[in-house]
């Protein structure tokens, strides 16, 4: 029994799969069109050299072979007994529906692969793409991750998203209507934006309803526009503290029914900053510790108003 005061996907998996599961991180080859020129050049500010893809993940070893190394890795690390092949590197629906479908099934021919966590971007869901997801969803555990990163289209066009926020509101509608389980990741501490406009995003996430959600705090990756604006002295960053604050602001107002699938950013070696940002442990346990302080818990403020 957690004794979490949020919901965490890795209960969910525990009840789910009644052992330990972990995600092995894979890199299939995707690009993105924000970067390849069909939509946009660049990408997003805040995306590094490898886009989101994990770090240690052997990228030019073929997909099954990916999956062994990873395995034996996470085996040894954690204990780990079941996998979700994470489909994580750049936009994991970029490609026709029959290309996807080799890949796809490539993971889950793994005896110990018991489901699918598919990254893409609101705009890289054709019908053809939703049809196969679909399909999937109901011979095997999936689960769709989409960027919104902020709802708020100012700071959209800012860190060149490439989409409005209008575009994730229409891919989740869809998305449900196919019955997919969708995570959204939310960013806190995106340029220019104030704690209230923050706090909005996160309310979004109930209205839409979502199931699962990864909060990012904003850091700075190797090879990222970002990192151009840091090193020039325009880019603030939140320090430890301030982040754990609105961070169990966020989880207040977030619906309990919503898993909490990551609290924080994870960049390791091609961090740039905050530096506080290398210490997950330590600032996962301030966030426990702040809710214990407050005596609140996910969703204690859910009927509030955050303004």
């Amino acid at each position: 029994m957690t004794t979490k005061r949020y919901t965490t996907f890795t209960e969910e998996l525990r009840h789910q799969f009644g052992c330990r599961v972990q995600r092995v991180s894979l890199d299939a080859g995707f690009s993105c069109p924000n970067r390849d020129g069909s939509l946009g050049t660049g990408g997003c500010t805040f995306c590094g050299d490898r886009g989101a893809a994990a770090v240690g993940v052997p990228t030019e070893l073929p997909l099954q072979q990916q999956l062994q190394k990873s395995k034996a890795y996470l085996v040894k690390k954690f204990r780990a007994e079941k996998f979700l092949a994470y489909f994580q590197a750049y936009s994991n629906t970029y490609a026709a529906a029959d290309e996807l479908r080799q890949l796809y099934e490539t993971a889950l021919s793994d005896k110990d692969i018991v489901g699918l966590i598919i990254g893409t971007r609101p705009d890289c869901l054709p019908d053809t793409v939703l049809d196969l997801l679909a399909e999937l969803n109901q011979r095997t555990y999936l689960w769709l991750e989409l960027g919104m990163q902020t709802m708020h289209d100012q700071t959209l066009q800012a860190i060149n998203r490439g989409h409005d926020h209008a575009c994730f509101v229409e891919a989740v509608k869809r998305c449900k209507q196919k019955g997919l389980r969708i995570c959204a990741h939310l960013i806190l501490g995106l340029p220019g934006e104030s704690r209230d406009q923050m706090l909005a995003s996160v309310e979004e996430l109930n209205r839409l309803g979502v199931d699962g959600v990864k909060l990012h705090h904003l850091h700075v990756l190797k090879g990222s526009l970002l990192e151009e604006q840091y090193r020039s002295g325009a880019l603030q960053l939140m320090d430890r503290d301030a982040y754990v604050t609105l961070l169990v602001d966020a989880l207040e107002l977030l619906d309990p029914r919503i898993l909490i699938h990551r609290l924080m950013g994870d960049g390791r070696t091609e961090l740039v900053a905050p530096d506080w940002s290398r210490r997950k442990l330590e600032v996962l346990n301030c966030i426990d510790a702040e809710l214990v302080k407050r005596d609140s818990r996910q969703g204690c403020r859910l009927s509030e108003k955050h303004l």
